[in-house]
């Protein structure tokens, strides 16, 4: 989205592209793609196996801005937000960045390092692969959408005379081979929202955006051939017709000039669409509005899922009004509805809430939820799992759907900074389809100990008895961020299994020093003391047989 939507000035720059600019090797490669990535089949996204791909996105903005990095780091960690964003159910974010970001003299800034001293010194493209790191370990997928060439506002076309067509592709190319090995992204969404003289079908090579799609398409697959290619549509200038929409959303010309890349399989469509609270359109004043919406969008890129073509990505939509009164929110539950008739995949813009034009998921607070607009999304929400990839640079994969996996809930019990002892409640639940059992399980809350006195865990209740509960204290040789120490929970032999689906009930534990002097909870890692009801907490760690299966550590 551009801010305000404003139609900017199209700068064209006039220079030759070669036909045989960007020429790479030959290769083979299998259509289905490697474990833990994506393909294409039909009007389907599905995985290395064909089973039909569950998303439930969103969009983070920030990295296409001048602040280089994700918006709201000035609040809250980065850790906060992921966690927030798992937890309302989105397993999906679409990063959009700046070709500038990239440039020596880019710098992050408006960040509160306070609470995201891992961020302290990096490179705006470090703290990409931080944001890609952090959301692999919550099984959050991303794919990154190049939005702008630099941080000033939205082009027209791919490309400007700063930055030539050659620096877009060659930073996709550094981009996909930097996480080739990581797919916690899955995809490249190749521009963000082509308008004024962008064309389509037109053989222009400065301007026929779907024959730019192919060279870029086609340079990322040459290096990493697991990625989706997601191409956005036009606003108009399509060959064989004279139709006009949003920036990004016309993808009338599909039917007779689709993208075709060396790869088979990986591309997805990607319109844009949006409300009156973005700028009018005719339809919007159609005397019947909302009912001509439906064929509207079929004649635009929804023919494209439905005559299996390939499958649809609503990049972004989004709006204030969320209401069944106005024109923007009746456009806006029409368009959900079709999404989910439909079966579409989308990403909502945005969870941002200083996107002027439409607000976001995040209110003004940078921390509470917009629940009206989520009660819509729920229309459409997905059920999915979150099961974790592995870091940057490693084999990526996490544990398997054969594998234990559990989820820790939390609730804490003491939410001061300055306590006696530390208090929470928890309960671990199994999301694996067969039982687990308990003895083969270990829970551990990570805390700074603040002294040397001897402490102890103890429990106040436990549902499956206090008896069958094993406990130790735990100080680190190394200290880490939040930690120096950590206690952990055991189940002894007799404890039975953790059934499928079902839970340990409540556990209730303190841990206190023996001289029951002060710890400051402030800076402890498993400390969260917003959740005063049970929901997930990921920095408190679980493990199987000493194998970390949920929860990230410090």
């Amino acid at each position: 989205m551009s801010f305000g939507f404003r139609k900017l000035g199209v700068l064209f720059v006039a220079f030759v592209l070669l036909a045989g600019a960007f020429s790479y090797p030959g290769y083979e490669v299998k259509a289905q793609g490697a474990a833990g990535y994506y393909h294409t089949s039909g009007n389907r996204i599905v995985d290395s196996a064909g089973n039909p791909a569950l998303f439930n996105g969103l969009n983070w903005f920030g990295f296409e801005t001048a602040n280089y990095s994700p918006h709201g780091l000035w609040t809250r960690s980065m850790d906060d937000v992921l966690n927030q964003i798992k937890a309302e159910g989105y397993n999906l974010i679409r990063l959009p960045y700046c070709n500038q970001m990239f440039d020596t003299g880019s710098a992050a800034n408006s960040i509160d390092y306070a609470k995201n001293p891992d961020l302290i010194g990096l490179k705006p493209v470090q703290i990409m692969d931080k944001l890609i790191e952090k959301a692999g370990k919550r099984g959050i997928r991303i794919f990154l959408d190049r939005h702008r060439p630099d941080s000033g506002g939205q082009s027209a076309l791919w490309y400007t005379s700063a930055y030539p067509e050659t620096r877009w592709i060659n930073d996709w190319v550094m981009l996909a081979q930097r996480y080739a090995d990581n797919p916690t992204v899955i995809g490249a969404d190749l521009h963000n929202e082509p308008h004024g003289t962008a064309s389509w079908g037109t053989g222009n090579l400065a301007t026929d955006w779907r024959l730019a799609s192919e060279r870029a398409g086609n340079a990322i697959l040459a290096v990493n051939p697991n990625w989706l290619i997601i191409v956005e549509g036009i606003e108009t200038n399509v060959q064989g017709n004279s139709s006009s929409y949003w920036w990004g959303g016309n993808l009338t010309g599909v039917r007779n000039h689709p993208v075709t890349l060396t790869v088979p399989d990986r591309v997805v469509y990607s319109p844009h669409d949006y409300g009156p609270g973005v700028a009018s359109q005719p339809w919007f004043s159609a005397a019947d509005f909302p009912n001509n919406l439906p064929k509207l969008w079929d004649d635009t890129w929804g023919y494209i899922s439905k005559e299996q073509i390939a499958p649809v990505l609503a990049g972004e939509f989004g709006g204030r009004s969320v209401d069944t009164l106005t024109v923007e929110g009746k456009w806006q539950h029409a368009l959900v509805s079709y999404i989910g008739q439909n079966n579409l995949y989308w990403t909502y813009w945005s969870l941002n809430p200083n996107s002027g034009d439409t607000g976001g998921l995040l209110l003004d607070d940078w921390t509470s939820w917009n629940e009206p607009k989520q009660a819509m999304l729920d229309l459409i929400m997905k059920p999915v799992t979150f099961i974790p990839v592995g870091d940057p640079g490693g084999p990526g994969e996490g544990p398997g759907p054969g594998d234990p996996q559990a989820t820790m809930l939390y609730l804490a019990g003491e939410t001061g900074t300055a306590v006696n002892s530390i208090r929470a409640s928890l309960q671990l639940k199994n999301e694996s389809g067969t039982p687990i059992p308990l003895n083969e399980l270990t829970i551990r809350y990570w805390y700074t100990r603040d002294g040397s006195a001897a402490q102890t865990l103890e429990f106040d209740y436990a549902a499956i008895g206090k008896e069958k509960l094993l406990t130790a204290i735990v100080p680190l040789t190394t200290p880490l961020a939040g930690a120096d120490t950590y206690a952990e929970i055991g189940f002894s032999a007799d404890a039975g299994s953790l059934a499928a689906s079902g839970s340990t009930g409540d556990i209730q534990f303190r841990i206190h020093k023996d001289n029951w002097a002060n710890y400051n909870q402030g800076d402890d890692y498993s400390f969260q003391p917003a959740i005063t009801s049970y929901a997930a907490n990921e920095h408190i760690t679980v493990y199987h047989k000493g194998k970390l299966i949920y929860g990230i550590e410090p």
